[in-house]
């Protein structure tokens, strides 16, 4: 996609357990700003995957470069303080706190200090909370109690903590679960636009393909833990391998008849 140095590297990366692979030498580059896909059916090893990236898994083999730097085997934190925002399938708030507070314990977390939320905290961090609320469309919900909220706004609050240590790589792992499907493609239009304006390579687990091929640059595919395909959707849409393996014919007739081709 660039002739610059990729944000992320993995090589060879692999993780059994009990002698079965879940995952097998896989390897891969991710551009600042750019959108990467990670799919395949349930118990290719995505997950594992993801959690080897962040250093919530330590693989058995193989590099994970983040920036040029290896950071294989670094703890999560370790990992997340040198620019790695992650969301999760199930979103992790505080619901008895307000959308501000959450967003002001993730950056007195960053800035390795902690505040009493309703008396002292700088008035930076204030702004700051306020900025990134309104980055993700939630401007108007600051002083609301998490518990309170739809799903959908739980989700792009959950963002909004993602981007409080203003990470140069987004790891998303199912980001639309359980969201209604106008929803989707908002949060995932929304995530589209902040990675491009700020050069945050993002790499994302999803299991709605309509979701997938609209927003991916790219798209990997794993399978058994082994990375059977990469490249464009285009390019994945019509990998005969894939379509036997994973997406199936009707995913491919879905497509063409949005085209207006003939099934």
């Amino acid at each position: 996609m660039s002739a610059s140095k990729p944000l992320l590297s993995v090589e060879g990366l692999s993780k059994s357990y009990g002698g079965v692979h879940a995952v097998r030498g896989v390897s891969f580059s991710l551009f600042a700003g750019e959108i990467l896909a990670l799919i395949g059916p349930n118990g290719a090893g995505k997950s594992t995957c993801f959690n080897m990236l962040n250093g919530q898994t330590t693989p058995d083999a193989g590099l994970v470069h983040l920036l040029g730097r290896d950071v294989t085997g670094m703890r999560p934190r370790e990992v997340w303080r040198l620019g790695v925002g992650r969301t999760f399938q199930i979103t992790a708030t505080f619901p008895t706190m307000t959308v501000r507070e959450n967003i002001q314990v993730a950056l007195s977390s960053h800035d390795r200090k902690l505040f009493n939320l309703t008396a002292s905290m700088p008035s930076s961090a204030l702004s700051e909370a306020d900025r990134l609320l309104e980055l993700v469309g939630m401007g108007g919900f600051a002083k609301r109690a998490c518990g309170e909220l739809a799903y959908g706004d739980l989700k792009r609050l959950e963002l909004a903590v993602a981007l409080a240590n203003e990470p140069k790589l987004l790891l998303m792992d199912e980001p639309t679960a359980g969201m209604a499907p106008r929803e989707r493609i908002e949060l995932m239009r929304l995530t589209a636009q902040i990675a491009k304006e700020k050069s945050i390579g993002v790499l994302f687990t999803e299991h709605d393909m309509d979701v997938v091929f609209e927003h991916a640059d790219r798209i990997l595919v794993l399978n058994r833990g082994n990375l059977i395909a990469e490249g464009s959707p285009e390019d994945v849409r019509k990998n005969t391998e894939v379509r036997a393996i994973y997406l199936g014919e009707g995913l491919v007739y879905d497509a063409r008849h949005r085209e207006g081709a003939a099934p």
